[in-house]
């Protein structure tokens, strides 16, 4: 019985567990964004917020111990200097999974799992949504009053131009 073992391991040993979600958090941190089945998704998720909230605090300690789970200079470089900055300020939920569908070969549920701050075009859609409503109703309010007063005004340039011949 597994009473109480809430760890997936994924059909796998636990060095090559650990070698898996090490790989994986290396492509997610250097890509922002990974394609990869629910099952090993769900498992990075608790492997990856951890070092996240880790890497806020930049310090060489913070660094070695993330260094430790991630055995990459170069991710452990893009961790610290690109994605703690944007994080800073998020108290956790980091990382977004979105299903995909199922794998053809073997019917897999998969997902996409990224970075929360990093869907540019999220973030996008968000601002420009807000910016265009707010602007058609201004819009059509300041167009049709300017066009009542250049009626009025050219009627007055009529009359005055008549007078004068």
């Amino acid at each position: 019985m597994r009473h109480g073992n809430k760890i997936n391991h994924l059909g796998r040993t636990h060095s090559h567990r650990k070698a898996l979600l090490s790989n994986l958090a290396i492509s997610l941190f250097l890509h922002k964004r990974i394609n990869t089945t629910v099952a090993k998704a769900k498992a990075l998720r608790v492997y990856v917020e951890p070092l996240l909230t880790k890497s806020k605090e930049d310090s060489t300690n913070s660094r070695r111990v993330v260094f430790s789970y991630l055995q990459s200079k170069e991710a452990v470089t893009t961790l610290f200097r690109d994605i703690a900055p944007k994080v800073a300020d998020r108290p956790g939920g980091y990382t977004r999974i979105i299903k995909t569908g199922n794998r053809l070969g073997d019917n897999a549920e998969m997902c996409l799992i990224e970075l929360v701050d990093f869907n540019t075009l999220l973030i996008n859609e968000k601002v420009s949504a807000k910016a265009k409503t707010t602007r058609r109703g201004k819009k059509k309010k300041e167009d049709s009053s300017e066009a009542v007063v250049n009626t009025n005004q050219s009627d007055e340039t009529l009359s005055s131009d008549s007078k004068t011949e």
